[in-house]
C-alpha cells in the first residue's frame, strides 16, 4: 500500500503529466482541455471491475519502454457516448448519431498517441529518465474486460495488487470526459517512488 506521502508525490507527477496532455490536446483541437488528477486507487487485481464502468468504451494501450524497471501500460479510457465528440472535434465533423468508423478508430489512435507521448513526456523529465510509449493498440469493448486481459498477459502471479493512476479530461465546448490510467508493474511502481522520494528530499 502507498502512504500519503508517496500518493500525494505520485498525484502531483500525474498533474504535471497531465497538464502537457491537455495543453497538447487543447492545441489539437483549438479548444480548451482542462486534466485533473482525482485520485489514486491501489486495488485487488480481482477488484478492477469496481473500478471502472461497464459501459462500453474505447481503450487506446500502450506500454512504457525505457529506463524503468518491467514496465507497464497506458491506457486512454474515452466512454462510447465521448468518444464521437472527441472524433468529430478532431475531424471537423458534428453528426453525433453515428457509427465509428476506421477513420474514428485512426483519430482515436492518433489523439493517444498524442496525449499519452505528451504526459510520458513530461514526467519521464521531472524524473530524468527516458519513458516512451509504444506502438498504441485500439480496443473497443468493457474497459474492465480490457484491464483484466492486460494483466493476464502478464506476471502478476505473485502481486496482489495493482495502482490505478486516473487521470479526467473536460471539454465543456464538446462534452468530452476522458481519463488515463497508468497501471505499472510492482518493480516499475517501486523505481519511481523511489525517485519521488529523492527528488522530495
Amino acid at each position: 500500500m502507498l502512504n500519503s506521502q508517496q500518493s500525494d508525490a505520485l498525484r502531483e507527477l500525474g498533474n504535471i503529466g497531465a497538464a502537457h496532455a491537455a495543453t497538447t490536446l487543447s492545441t489539437m483541437l483549438m479548444t480548451n482541455i482542462e486534466m485533473e488528477v482525482p485520485e489514486i486507487n491501489v486495488v485487488d487485481i480481482g477488484k478492477i471491475h469496481e473500478h471502472v464502468s461497464d459501459e462500453q468504451a474505447a481503450l487506446v494501450i500502450f506500454q512504457i519502454h525505457g529506463e524503468v524497471s518491467g514496465g507497464g501500460y497506458v491506457l486512454l479510457h474515452v466512454p462510447k457516448n465521448s468518444v464521437v465528440r472527441l472524433t468529430n472535434a478532431m475531424l471537423g465533423m458534428t453528426e453525433l448519431d453515428r457509427e465509428l468508423t476506421e477513420m474514428d478508430q485512426s483519430a482515436l489512435l492518433e489523439i493517444g498517441n498524442i496525449m499519452v507521448s505528451a504526459f510520458l513526456d513530461a514526467t519521464a523529465t521531472l524524473l530524468s529518465i527516458v519513458m516512451l510509449p509504444s506502438p498504441p493498440s485500439l480496443v473497443i469493448d468493457m474497459p474492465h474486460a480490457a484491464f483484466e486481459s492486460i494483466l493476464a498477459a502478464q506476471d502478476y502471479a505473485q502481486i496482489d495488487q495493482v495502482v490505478i493512476f486516473r487521470t479526467e479530461l473536460h471539454s465543456d465546448q464538446y462534452k468530452i470526459s476522458s481519463n488515463l490510467f497508468l497501471l505499472p508493474n510492482k518493480p516499475m511502481l517501486d523505481e519511481i517512488i523511489g525517485m519521488l522520494e529523492n527528488l522530495m528530499k
